[in-house]
């Protein structure tokens, strides 16, 4: 049985620098993935820059998620995104000087049943146009890839260019870089919102005071819309639970990332794995679950059986939540430092069960420790990156859906452009905040 505790994964220290500047040109809010990546090519452009993270670098889901770095099953309107975060993934830690634990492992989906190949052949007719090398491999090549594995896959869709990253040190690894290259770091610092002048962005108000700036980023994760709607910018996106553990060093076990229809797995660094329930995130029934019900029906209805809906204590929590604040006062971002919700266990031990079963090598596993994370889903799935044309200079850059560590380092090339002007590495345009609202009447 897996242990009954859970722990927040480890998450290597970025130390804050000292000091508050008086003013840059960007402040970016939000020490994940997004926003490190973000400071680090933002840095790299030669502006001045400071990333302000209220708890620790990579301390919510950039540090919890489960690694993989993909092309493979993409929204098509993702995959350009994709193929150039893998560029940069592949030379991130000749660029930064440090290990981010990335390594090109190759990733396959593994299939049953005729309808799950269907299903990746039509995904992959989709993703030829970008020249995508993925490919359905069936019979004795499945063996040949994915060693040890039982006779119930009757294919695999496979992309040998797609890797892997340990998200316990590339944030904070990235982070660093981004220092290194001028910006300033600073953690335990939260910021209470923007202040604007003659319509456009002037500067933000931190828990340690007032940064003057051009424009702001906000990359914060689940924070996201808490702190747009205190800036008057209805924002859709709720948040789902993912539930993830980790073993102890085991040998004889695939060294390529894999799942099946029930699990997923990734060889770590450390010779554990790192393993999920695939398709069974948690939705926990909050006050905005009904603010935002028409909007993503759809997205339940396409998956219904996926998204497993709750009702409990964080319905209650987010209800006393604060939604308003002036910049003077305290604010939820600093009542709250780390986000750290327990994982639902028996999502897990459908995994474990399951992954046993069809690799026997597994039957040995140790559960080192299991945690959960919270991820920003909007309703169609697909990131905002981009200004709010309602306040310019200001991007948002969030709403990842669950594939924020592998699309990283290119969404924080893709928001560096845009910030800086410079021509945008991939086309903006199906990341843009007013799809929302296109053809339709806007929220009161």
């Amino acid at each position: 049985m897996l242990r009954p505790y859970h722990m927040s994964p480890p998450v290597d220290l970025v130390q804050s620098d000292t000091g508050l500047p008086e003013r840059v040109g960007v402040v970016i809010i939000g020490g994940g993935i997004i926003g490190t990546c973000t400071a680090l090519f933002l840095a790299e452009k030669g502006h001045s820059v400071v990333l302000c993270e209220k708890g620790r670098i990579g301390g919510e889901q950039s540090s919890r998620n489960w690694g993989w770095c993909r092309t493979m099953g993409r929204d098509a309107r993702e995959i350009p995104l994709a193929i150039e975060s893998l560029r940069l993934w592949r030379g991130m830690n000749a660029r930064i000087n440090r290990d981010t634990g990335f390594r090109q492992a190759g990733i396959a989906y593994l299939c049953e049943t005729e309808k799950e190949i269907a299903a990746q052949e039509a995904w992959l007719a989709d993703a030829r146009q970008y020249q995508v090398d993925a490919r359905l491999l069936r019979g004795a090549a499945i063996d040949t890839l994915v060693p040890g594995a039982s006779s119930r896959f009757i294919a695999a869709l496979h992309t040998p260019t797609d890797g892997r990253a340990e998200p316990s040190q590339a944030a904070p690894a990235i982070a660093e870089a981004a220092r290194t290259a001028g910006a300033t770091v600073l953690t335990d610092c939260a910021v209470r919102g923007i202040e604007t002048q003659a319509g456009r962005v002037s500067g933000v108000v931190t828990e340690r005071g007032r940064i003057g700036c051009d424009s702001v980023v906000l990359a914060g994760g689940a924070w996201s819309r808490l702190f747009c709607g205190n800036a008057g910018i209805d924002l859709p996106q709720l948040k789902v639970l993912g539930s993830v553990f980790r073993t102890a060093p085991l040998g004889g076990g695939p060294e390529i990332t894999a799942s099946g229809s029930v699990f997923a797995f990734r060889k770590r660094l450390d010779g554990g794995y790192t393993i999920a329930r695939r398709n069974a995130n948690v939705a926990d029934i909050t006050p905005d679950s009904f603010r935002l019900l028409l909007r993503y029906a759809p997205t339940l209805k396409q998956n219904y059986g996926e998204i497993r809906l709750r009702f409990g204590r964080r319905f209650f929590d987010e209800w006393r939540t604060k939604r308003h604040w002036s910049l003077d006062e305290a604010t939820p971002f600093e009542a709250v430092r780390v986000l750290d919700p327990a994982p639902r266990q028996a999502t897990l031990q459908e995994a474990r069960s399951v992954l046993s079963r069809c690799f026997p090598a597994f039957a040995r596993m140790q559960v080192a420790e299991s945690w959960g994370g919270l991820i920003d889903v909007t309703p169609d799935a697909v990131p905002v990156i981009g200004e709010v044309p309602a306040i310019p200079g200001f991007f948002l850059a969030t709403g990842f859906s669950g594939h924020g560590f592998g699309i990283g380092p290119g969404a924080g090339k893709l928001t560096a452009d845009l910030v800086a002007g410079d021509t945008p590495v991939v086309d903006p345009a199906p990341f843009r905040f007013s799809r929302f609202t296109e053809g339709h009447r806007r929220a009161a």
